[in-house]
């Protein structure tokens, strides 16, 4: 399944819910600098859905805060997260 996300990097904490027009709110405490928030965007929904950071893949958006993400079998968990 993918989905859209919208990440803030250098976020005081780590938190995965809540809606930015269609996308899903990643915000992580990494920053913005050398793919290190592209990392713990990945690890951060791997932890959401319960899965590995392996079946996390970012599919566009490597270089901005709007991101395609694909995980495989994740629509019910990702209903629940965008109500947050």
């Amino acid at each position: 399944m993918r989905f859209a996300v919208r990440v803030k990097p250098g976020a005081r904490r780590e938190v995965v819910g809540g809606r930015h027009g269609d996308a899903l709110v990643v915000a992580v405490v990494a920053p913005a600098v050398e793919g290190k928030a592209n990392e713990a965007v990945r690890k951060a929904l791997a932890k959401a859905f319960g899965i590995r950071r392996q079946d996390v893949t970012i599919i566009a958006g490597h270089r901005g805060r709007d991101k395609v993400i694909e995980v495989p079998d994740a629509a019910a968990r990702l209903d629940e997260l965008l109500r947050y």
